[in-house]
């Protein structure tokens, strides 16, 4: 039931995937294998996270167990202190090793953060467009950047990126931002699509899931799906996964989305910080 959505001409990405932010490394090999077990085929991590050991091992478990690698979708990302060219290539070489593969299917910047380095995204992204032409990335793209970040890249690198990764939930819908995105060809991709479980007990969430006889948590995923949204979120828990990855079964109406739409808080309803001001190393 998960639609896989066109990033180029020949690599599509499923719909609905799994986050691993915050997934222990200790934990995340039986994490990911339970995942898998459920179905989940895409799965995204961060060189941030520290996990893509553990990640690795659990999608080398699977593929010696008969799982293809052609359906698997692997996403990482560049961690913000390696910007410069050959921390990049460094790095990404690393994560590769890490992840027991030959190439990932999404390579993201993972913040913007031109300040702190003797260079910035768009020379970045430039070098990330060696791994797009020698195979080693099947598609490359950004995280939480925002409109004058994407326009400063469009103006200065050679391919436009197949994905931003952004909040967005339905109270941070971000409204501005995805519509820039979608108008310029690029997959709008949420992190954090429940927002970190604030939105599970509003009213509207909760009344539409009781009509429907599903969870929060799907009324919400279903939601992201339905606005044409890649999500990606994330559980430890088997039966929570087994939750969020059913929620592509599930149908809103019209009315349902146009509720949801209406819960929006703007700047008050982000939870993590604004790329702008994010400084985390």
């Amino acid at each position: 039931m998960i639609v896989n959505v066109p990033l180029s001409e020949s690599v599509t990405i499923p719909q609905l995937g799994f986050g691993t932010y915050l997934v222990d490394p200790e934990q995340a090999s039986d994490v990911i294998a339970s995942a898998l077990r459920l179905g989940y085929r895409h799965i995204d991590t961060a060189q941030m996270y520290r996990n893509e050991a553990g990640i690795g091992q659990a999608l080398a478990n699977a593929i010696g167990a008969g799982i293809s690698r052609r359906d698997l979708f692997i996403t990482t990302k560049l961690n913000t202190p390696n910007h410069l060219p050959d921390d990049v290539r460094r790095t990404f070489t690393q994560s590769l090793q890490d992840l027991q593969t030959s190439y990932v299917d999404l390579f993201l910047i993972h913040w913007p953060m031109p300040m702190y380095y003797n260079s910035d995204f768009v020379t970045t992204f430039r070098v990330m467009e060696e791994f797009l032409a020698d195979g080693r990335a099947r598609t490359i793209g950004v995280s939480n950047f925002e409109t004058h970040h994407l326009d400063k890249l469009l103006a200065g690198a050679q391919t436009v990126p197949a994905v931003n990764q952004i909040e967005l939930h339905p109270y941070f819908q971000n409204r501005e931002l995805a519509s820039y995105c979608q108008e310029h060809g690029i997959a709008v991709e949420s992190w954090s699509p429940l927002g970190r479980g604030r939105v599970l007990q509003d009213a509207t969430i909760t009344d539409i899931g009781r009509r429907l006889e599903i969870t929060p948590a799907q009324v919400v995923l279903a939601w992201h799906l339905a606005k044409g949204y890649i999500a990606i979120p994330k559980s430890t828990h088997e039966e929570r996964q087994r939750e969020n990855f059913l929620a592509a079964e599930c149908v809103l109406s019209e009315e349902d989305i146009a509720r949801i739409d209406e819960l929006d808080k703007g700047e008050d309803g982000r939870t993590g910080q604004h790329p702008d001001v994010f400084s985390r190393l």
